[in-house]
Parts: C-alpha cells; sequence; structure tokens
C-alpha cells in the first residue's frame, strides 16, 4: 500500500514537502493506535516524520477544496454512476477558550447546544455505490452581530395576541412582497458560497442536479438558494406542515382567483394520492405523492408522504418529504433523501478514525487542516478498501488498520535481522501477523510471487 503513490495524482497542486508530509502522516495515520493527535502521528511515521515536520504541515495554507477533488476524480469517479450533491453539517466538542471559531451549537448526539466547533460538508453521493464522498469542508465561524442576533432571539417572549380584532380586508398601505425575491440568512449565504465555488470546480465534469439536505433546511430561503445555483432541492418539512390542495373549483366572480383549495388532513389522505402499500411484520407502510401547495413557499411542491402504521396497536406517524423538481417519481425522491444518510457515516468515520474529534490546533490553519486531513482520509481509506471488497465484501477500516500495522511491526522487524526471508516466507508472515488485529476472516492479502 503505497501511499506516496495514491497521492502523486495531488502533486500539482501540492509541493513536493508537503506532499511528502501528508504521504508519512496518511501512512502513520494507517497504522497508529489511540487519539489522532500530533504527537501521536510522529510516534508513528519513522524516518524524517518527527514532531517538527508534522508541526509544519499543520501549518501550512493546503488547497484542500482542489485536492478532494483531483483525488475524487483520479480515484473515486465512475463515469457511468449518477451523483446527487448532499450537504450536513457536524459539531465536533471542544473544551478551553482559545481554539479559533469556538462557539456554542446545537450537537443531535447530546441533544442540546454544546461547546465545540462546527463544520460543513459538502458530498457527492453515488447512487449505484450508495456511498458519499466529502469534497468540501468549511468552518462555521458565525460573526458577533449574529451571535447577539441569536442571543436576543432567545431571550424574546412571545407576545400575547391582542384581544382586539382588526378589520376585515388588506390593512391600508401595505405592498406585495414577492417571495421569490430573498435574502440569504448569514449561514445560507455560506453554503451558497460553498455550492458555488464547488460546482464551478467540477463543471463540465459531473453533471448535478439536486442538493439533499436534512429537515433544518425545509424552508422557502433554503429552496430558494438551491434555485439560485441551478439544483433542485430534496428536503423534508416538519410533521405539521399546513399542505394545501390546489383550488379547482370555479370563479367565485369577484376578487383574485383562488389559489389554495382544502388542507390535507395527514390522518385521512385522499386515496387518489396513493402510490404504493407494503406491510412487514405488524408494520404498514403507505406512500402517497402529490403536487401540493404551501403558502411559505413560492411553487408548488413535489411531496411524498410516507406513513407508517401498526397494525396492532394502530398508532402511527408520518414524514413529508418534498422537491422543488415536479417530475421526480414518489420511489427515487424517497430513495435519494435515504442516500443523505451516507454523509453521517463520514462523520462517524472521521471521528472513530481520523481524528475529528482529537486534534488540539487553537489556530484557523490548524484547525482547518485538521478538519479536512480527517475527511480526506475517509476517501483514501475508501479507495484502500475498494481493491479488498470484490473478494471480501465486509473489509471494514478496523481490518484495514489491522493490516497495515501487521505490515509496519513485519517491516519494523524485518530490519533488524541479518538476512530477508524467502518470498514466500515473508509474504505467510505478513498474511499472518496482519490477520492477528482483524475482525473479519482473514485472507492472503499480500503477496511476493
Amino acid at each position: 500500500m503505497n501511499i506516496l503513490a495514491l497521492l502523486q495524482c495531488l502533486q500539482p497542486d501540492l509541493p513536493v514537502t508537503a506532499l511528502r508530509q501528508f504521504s508519512r502522516i496518511a501512512s502513520a495515520m494507517l497504522v497508529l493506535t489511540g487519539r489522532v493527535t500530533m504527537l501521536g502521528i510522529s510516534r508513528w511515521t519513522g524516518k524524517g516524520g518527527s514532531y517538527r515536520p508534522v508541526q509544519r504541515f499543520f501549518s501550512t495554507v493546503i488547497p484542500w477544496a482542489t485536492l478532494f477533488w483531483v483525488f475524487f476524480r483520479q480515484h473515486l469517479y465512475r463515469t457511468a454512476d449518477v451523483y446527487l450533491l448532499a450537504g450536513d453539517e457536524v459539531v465536533v466538542t471542544k473544551a478551553g477558550k482559545h481554539t479559533y471559531g469556538l462557539d456554542r451549537f446545537f450537537s443531535s448526539l447530546y441533544g442540546k447546544p454544546v461547546p465545540g466547533l462546527s463544520f460543513f460538508t459538502l458530498s457527492l453521493v453515488s447512487t449505484q455505490e450508495r456511498r458519499s464522498f466529502p469534497l468540501r469542508v468549511e468552518q462555521s465561524v458565525r460573526s458577533e452581530a449574529e451571535k447577539v442576533a441569536s442571543k436576543a432571539k432567545a431571550k424574546a417572549k412571545p407576545q400575547k395576541p391582542s384581544p382586539a380584532k382588526r378589520r376585515p380586508g388588506r390593512p391600508k398601505g401595505s405592498q406585495n412582497k414577492p417571495k421569490a425575491d430573498v435574502t440569504l440568512t448569514p449561514e445560507l449565504g455560506r453554503i451558497a458560497g460553498m455550492l458555488d465555488a464547488l460546482l464551478t470546480l467540477v463543471a463540465g465534469y459531473i453533471p448535478l442536479t439536486y442538493l439533499v439536505l436534512d429537515g433544518h433546511f425545509g424552508n422557502h430561503n433554503a429552496l430558494q438558494m438551491a434555485r439560485q445555483s441551478h439544483l433542485h432541492l430534496i428536503s423534508k418539512l416538519r410533521y405539521d406542515a399546513a399542505l394545501y390542495c390546489p383550488y379547482i373549483g370555479p370563479y367565485a366572480g369577484r376578487g383574485p382567483h383562488r389559489k389554495y383549495g382544502r388542507k390535507v388532513a395527514y390522518p385521512n389522505i385522499p386515496a387518489q394520492y396513493l402510490k404504493e402499500t407494503t406491510v412487514e411484520g405488524n408494520i404498514q407502510t403507505r406512500l402517497y405523492q402529490a403536487q401540493l401547495l404551501h403558502k411559505e413557499f413560492t411553487h408548488t411542491l413535489n411531496v411524498v408522504i410516507i406513513v407508517k402504521m401498526n397494525l396492532q396497536t394502530h398508532t402511527w406517524g408520518h414524514v413529508i418529504l418534498f422537491s422543488s423538481d415536479q417530475e421526480l417519481s414518489y420511489d427515487t425522491l424517497r430513495d435519494y433523501y435515504s442516500l443523505r444518510f451516507q454523509i453521517e457515516f463520514n462523520f462517524r468515520e472521521a471521528k472513530q478514525y481520523w481524528g475529528l474529534e482529537d486534534f488540539m490546533h487553537v489556530t484557523p490553519t490548524g484547525v482547518t487542516n485538521a478538519a479536512n486531513l480527517s475527511l480526506f482520509m475517509v476517501n483514501v481509506a475508501y479507495r484502500l478498501r475498494a481493491d479488498v471488497h470484490p473478494h471480501e465484501p465486509d473489509y471494514s477500516v478496523l481490518d484495514l488498520k489491522a493490516d497495515c500495522r501487521g505490515y509496519k511491526y513485519v517491516e519494523e522487524t524485518i530490519k533488524r535481522l541479518p538476512e530477508r526471508p524467502e518470498p514466500l516466507l515473508l509474504a505467510e508472515i505478513l498474511n499472518q501477523v496482519a490477520g492477528l488485529g482483524r475482525i473479519h476472516a482473514s485472507k492472503p492479502v499480500f503477496s511476493f510471487s
């Protein structure tokens, strides 16, 4: 597993010294145990990879967006595949007071705001391999104005409605406000900048049609942001979203034409919208699709409602997915939204194996390099495992690290022998030692024939 040869495609965009340091650090991360810190990495880099070169690498400004794209295009891209663009935020808990961008962010793992760092990631999701590949990672740093506005909103108490009713009709002096002319929030503005930069980078190489985001972005402003980038949004609405059927009745004869028809009642969705019904055990799943209206959105939404019911207890729940693409079928829309969760597996691997939760940098450059390196290693590890997957489908990251660590042990041992063993004996030793820490059954990987 020659990491330097694997990263050679990055040579035009990375100085020779930084590329050499990068290959040593990546090799060390594949074999080290414990926390992935600069000190931990330096203990496994071997000759030429002491603590100072590792420190210099993390202090170097690196064009990570270009490196992600070049590596993906060289080693992971499949021309016959269809890719989606997915985005999500990952929160990393941090202690102390001096880390750049340190703030309180909501963490779904803890269910509350926690002190830490936030990174927004854009990934390409393969619909055939059903795998997410991170392509752009940027830290979310809130300005002082945003912090003040957030605190003011949290302290503001909801005002009680006035008991006096206003006169019917439109208030005097009010004007129309086009919904399409939205002012993006600072968060959406940052994401829009990332989108434009990524689309410019991949222009003419990968055709992208859909942007898949979670329910936090199931609103009109996020949809307009996606449409400004010429993408269709796929997301999720609140469970209690007020949806209406388009009005198809006669004109009343006066006033504007009526737009909104009957409001959708989720316990009694009309049977004409039912597309599929399946039963697994005691759980019945019904899929509905309809072109519906929402008063906060400008255009009609392509809505898919998933209703699950327990046939024994008759308890039920529902999920509302939507897209701005009116032609997208219900099964494809549901499948594309389910693929969004693949980006969560990237975050899990980055935290568990590649140091996203472990780094101790406090400077902007150090924090950026540590976060991008951890998610870049997710792609590197997948590329290394792809060679083994045809004959070992269950080959995991732990198996990969066990193989690399076993190879490291054997390599260091052989250096101290007076004579190098025969090739067959050496291959047998490598396979035996590499399989010691593997979870799945070990099969021959190394061969010198």
